[in-house]
C-alpha cells in the first residue's frame, strides 16, 4: 500500500514538474532574450545572457513610449476600480440585505450581464460614447469599463455579504445609524478580503485590455499600455531584445501589483462562492 502511494506520489510530481516548466520556459525565454545583446541572441538564444545587458530596456522605454502608455493606463485603472469598488460594494449590500422581488429580479440582470459577451452590444456601445462625445477621452474608458465589469464585481460582493452575519448591520441600525452609516462603518471594513479581490481581478482585466483601447483610445494619444507594445512589437519584430524588454516593462506594474495582493484572490472568491 506504502509502495503504490509512494509511485502515485512520485508520478504526480513529475506530471506538476512537467507542467511547471511549461509555463515557466516562455518567461525563462523571455526574460533571457530581455538581458542579451543582438549578438548573443543570435549565437546562443536560449542560454543565459552573459554578460547581462540592460540596453534594451532603455531604449524599449523610449522606442515605445511607454512612460505615457503607463499614466494613460494607471489613470483609467485606478479610476475605473475605485468606481466599482465604491458602486458595486453598495448595490450587493442592498441586494444582499434586502429581501424583495426588486432585489431579486435586480441580481438576475446582473448575472445576465456576467453571461453576455460585451461583443454583442460592440456597435450601440460605440455609438452611444461617440455620441456622448466621449470618444478618445479617458472618461469615456472609464465609463466603459465600470459598466462592464460592474456585473462582476456586484456578484463577487453580494456573495460575500450574504456570509457575513446580518447581526452587524441590525446592531448598527438599533444604535441609530442609517443603512449608510451601517455600511461604511461596520459593513466595508469587514469586506477587505473580498475587495482586494476585486481589485486585483478588475486591475488585471483592465490593465490587460488590448482592443477596447484600440477602438475607443486609437489615434487620439491616450493609448494604453498594450496598444503602444502593439504598435512597438510590429515596428520591432526582428528585435526580439527589444521586443522582449518592451513586453517585460509592460506587465511588471500590473505583476507587481497581483504578487502584492494574490492572498486576498483565493480567499475573497472563495468567501463570496460560499455565500
Amino acid at each position: 500500500m506504502n509502495s503504490r502511494y509512494r509511485r502515485r506520489t512520485f508520478l504526480l510530481e513529475i506530471v506538476m514538474i512537467a507542467v511547471a516548466v511549461g509555463f515557466l520556459f516562455p518567461v525563462y525565454v523571455l526574460v533571457t532574450l530581455a538581458f542579451k545583446d543582438q549578438q548573443q541572441i543570435a549565437n546562443r538564444p536560449l542560454s543565459l545572457p552573459s554578460p547581462p545587458s540592460v540596453s534594451s530596456f532603455g531604449e524599449a522605454w523610449r522606442s515605445a513610449g511607454l512612460g505615457s502608455a503607463l499614466l494613460n493606463s494607471t489613470l483609467i485603472t485606478v479610476v475605473s476600480v475605485l468606481l466599482l469598488i465604491a458602486l458595486g460594494s453598495l448595490a450587493a449590500y442592498f441586494l444582499a440585505r434586502t429581501a424583495t422581488r426588486l432585489s431579486y429580479s435586480l441580481y438576475i440582470l446582473f448575472l445576465v450581464g456576467i453571461i453576455l459577451p460585451f461583443q454583442l452590444g460592440m456597435i450601440p456601445l460605440y455609438q452611444l460614447v461617440d455620441n456622448l462625445g466621449l470618444l478618445g477621452t479617458y472618461q469615456g474608458m472609464i465609463l466603459f469599463y465600470t459598466g462592464i465589469q460592474l456585473p462582476f464585481t456586484v456578484f463577487l460582493y453580494t456573495g460575500f455579504i450574504r456570509s457575513l452575519p446580518a447581526d452587524y448591520t441590525n446592531a448598527a441600525l438599533i444604535d441609530g445609524a442609517s443603512h449608510l452609516q451601517a455600511f461604511a462603518h461596520v459593513i466595508f471594513p469587514l469586506l477587505r478580503p473580498i475587495t482586494g479581490t476585486v481589485l486585483i481581478l478588475n486591475a488585471v482585466q483592465i490593465w490587460n485590455d488590448f482592443f477596447t483601447p484600440l477602438l475607443y483610445l486609437g489615434g487620439s494619444g491616450r493609448e494604453t499600455v498594450p496598444v503602444r507594445v502593439f504598435a512597438f512589437v510590429n515596428q520591432y519584430t526582428s528585435n526580439y531584445g527589444l521586443v522582449a524588454a518592451g513586453l517585460i516593462l509592460a506587465a511588471l506594474p500590473i505583476l507587481v501589483l497581483f504578487l502584492f495582493l494574490q492572498r486576498y484572490v483565493i480567499r475573497g472568491f472563495a468567501s463570496g462562492l460560499k455565500g
